[in-house]
């Protein structure tokens, strides 16, 4: 079930740091599984608002999220299983840091990000499609430790942490020796060959909806990697799309070019454009200029959001001739000279210009 995560907090979008470390610490202490044994909802609500925290206390990660929402966080929210704050708040209470050995960390994000390409087409219009991917499990035969045979860490004692005291509090940290699995491996695994975990494969049908656009992101729940209890995270589909030779996007619009033929541009034509949904007619004026646009209201992209749709942006392009013939030539000619001093707009203006620069040096 997805969840708010300013909502899970109770605080408004406004809220200070302050404020929200405030809530979290309350609720936190609330909702803790050690104050509700066999609680599972409670369980279950403690880490969701570990995982609010953990995004709502980062400013960068705040950012992000009243942008996009989750879909543009990376990785997986809290690896320590949405717990990982709990010790901050007894030391704050009591001045001490707890010794219990933490809660088992898996080897690998929880969340897969899987890129996919589309077809131009299959970006405008939607399309169903399945998918291949891999994910990691735990390995049944070693649970997760990679060991077929080992021993108490001798760093640790088999606790994951070590303390270092400072002053009267002691601040524990990660053994270095054994990851925090509290085990030193003397024989690896024979089933993961000492990872821990094994690959597995899983076929995925998704929807894209129409408008869907490169750099956009789809979230598909529980189709991610399996942690220690079974439960799958969540897998973030990015959106590539081919670029199509005649339609240019620019977000939910949609241009065109239209190569006209520069008699054309200057007498007047009619020429068949091609749409998305197939073809528009643009009347050509006479001396039509280069670049001039035609606009088409509604004929472009439907926003993947609010399903409004963009528009169609056809623009002229005047083309010359590349080589002409010796009748072509003279006619050309002929044209040019009929035009008298129609065909010097620049000389008056010009000549007008240089002398007054050289006025300048006199």
């Amino acid at each position: 079930m997805d969840f708010e995560y300013y909502e899970i907090l109770q605080v408004s979008k406004t809220a200070t740091k302050q404020e929200i470390k405030k809530a979290y610490r309350k609720l936190a202490m609330k909702y803790h599984p050690d104050r509700n044994p066999g609680d599972k909802e409670a369980e279950e609500m403690f880490k969701k608002i570990n995982e609010a925290y953990e995004v709502l206390s980062d400013d960068e990660k705040r950012s992000i999220y009243d942008r996009y929402g989750k879909a543009g966080l990376d990785g997986h929210m809290g690896s320590s299983g949405g717990f990982s704050g709990f010790e901050d708040i007894f030391e704050e209470f009591f001045g001490f840091g707890g010794r219990q050995k933490p809660r088992r960390q898996t080897p690998y994000n929880l969340d897969i990000l899987f890129e996919i390409e589309l077809e131009f087409k299959e970006a405008v219009f939607g399309v169903k499609k399945e998918i291949e991917i891999d994910y990691f499990s735990i390995c049944s035969k070693c649970d997760g430790t990679g060991a077929k045979k080992s021993t108490t860490c001798p760093t640790c004692g088999g606790q994951g942490q070590i303390f270092i005291r400072q002053g009267f509090m002691s601040i524990g940290q990660t053994c270095p020796d054994c990851g925090g699995s509290g085990i030193k491996i003397e024989e690896e695994c024979d089933e993961c060959k000492g990872a821990g975990y094994k690959i597995n494969k899983d076929k995925v049908e998704i929807d894209l909806p129409s408008g869907v656009d490169t750099g956009m992101r789809m979230r598909v729940p529980n189709k991610g990697n399996e942690d220690f209890n079974h439960q799958r995270g969540d897998l973030y589909i990015e959106i590539h799309v081919k670029e199509d030779p005649i339609f240019k996007r620019r977000d939910d619009d949609i241009f065109v070019e239209v190569p006209v033929f520069f008699t054309s541009a200057i007498l007047g034509d009619k020429v068949k454009i091609p749409t998305l949904q197939g073809e528009k007619e643009i009347d050509i004026k006479p001396h039509t200029k280069d670049g001039t646009k035609y606009l088409f209201k509604g004929e472009g992209i439907s926003n993947v959001h609010s399903g409004l749709k963009g528009n169609l942006i056809a623009i002229l392009k005047i083309v010359y001739p590349e080589k002409l013939t010796d009748e072509q030539k003279e006619l050309l000619e002929k044209l040019h000279e009929s035009f008298g001093g129609e065909v010097h707009p620049h000389k008056s203006i010009f000549e007008e210009a240089i002398d007054k620069v050289k006025g300048w040096f006199k």
